[in-house]
């Protein structure tokens, strides 16, 4: 697990140096998984009818408001590591995105992107929900190379050791693999979503269906995770994150109940 992949040497133009610019493969894998995932929802919404321009503009600003999001949600939760230097909340390089951050950002932002734009807004919600969990899954690769996210002590044939100085995780020690068992997940999710779009009922139930499966995910890997400065409740029992992962669960149920409901009053 090496964060960086390669650097870019130093130049000298006359007074000015540049570099070394490290090329890191957390940035790498997040510019993956969303190239690919808006690429392939743009193709999706021009199957479905709509304009896939619109849906490519769309995950520039989608993209943003995740990346503020998890990233304001992060240094919320572990405002005692900024103290000393606080512009530190701004090295996003550094590992320290929280997926939740990044959702509860991007969904207002989306819902005003498909009302300015008059698209519809569960049809469009449907067309990019396997594609968040595909390019979720990415970027917890990400998270496995830089070495955040990181998991608790273990003992076993599947602990990861992480050895990288440059690694974000304790090094030397046997740790569970919660980033890998995440992006493993949310590989699920995407495979899992794109067989049940052959069955839909309903417009939302795939954006539905897929907080309610990620919620499940998130609450169960934080079990093992060991970065502690994440928020932690009732005697470090339990994490900002699985809080978040009840109450969308419990929402995204209702959701799902209500839009199946009204689509079964209207046939």
């Amino acid at each position: 697990m090496h964060p960086i992949l390669f650097e870019i040497p130093k130049i000298e133009i006359g007074n000015w140096i540049i570099g070394p610019i490290p090329i890191r493969m957390y940035g790498l894998m997040i510019g993956i998984g969303f190239l690919l995932g808006i690429y392939l929802a743009s193709r999706r919404a021009k199957k479905e009818g709509l304009d896939q321009d619109l849906i490519l503009d769309m995950g520039v600003y989608l993209l943003l408001a995740a990346i503020i999001g998890s990233r304001v949600l992060y240094v919320l939760t572990t405002l005692q590591e900024f103290t000393r230097n606080p512009l530190d909340a701004f090295a996003i390089w550094k590992g320290g995105l929280v997926f939740y951050g990044g959702l509860l950002a991007a969904v207002p932002v989306g819902i005003w992107y498909v009302k300015k734009h008059s698209l519809p807004v569960w049809k469009t919600s449907d067309i990019m929900a396997p594609y968040v969990a595909l390019g979720h899954a990415f970027g917890r690769l990400g998270c496995f190379f830089a070495g955040c996210c990181y998991g608790a002590p273990c003992s076993g044939p599947f602990c990861i050791t992480f050895n990288d100085s440059h690694s974000l995780a304790p090094l030397g020690v046997p740790l569970f693999p919660t980033q890998l068992m995440e992006s493993g997940g949310e590989f699920f999710v995407f495979g899992a979503l794109l067989i049940l779009r052959r069955y839909k009922r309903f417009d939302g139930q795939l954006f539905w269906l897929y907080s309610i499966f990620y919620a499940v995910l998130r609450f169960s890997v934080e079990f093992f995770r060991g970065d502690a400065v994440r928020g932690l409740y009732f005697g470090g029992l339990i994490s900002t994150s699985q809080i978040i992962a009840v109450l969308m669960f419990g929402f995204s149920l209702f959701m799902f109940w209500k839009l199946g409901k009204a689509e079964k009053e209207t046939t």
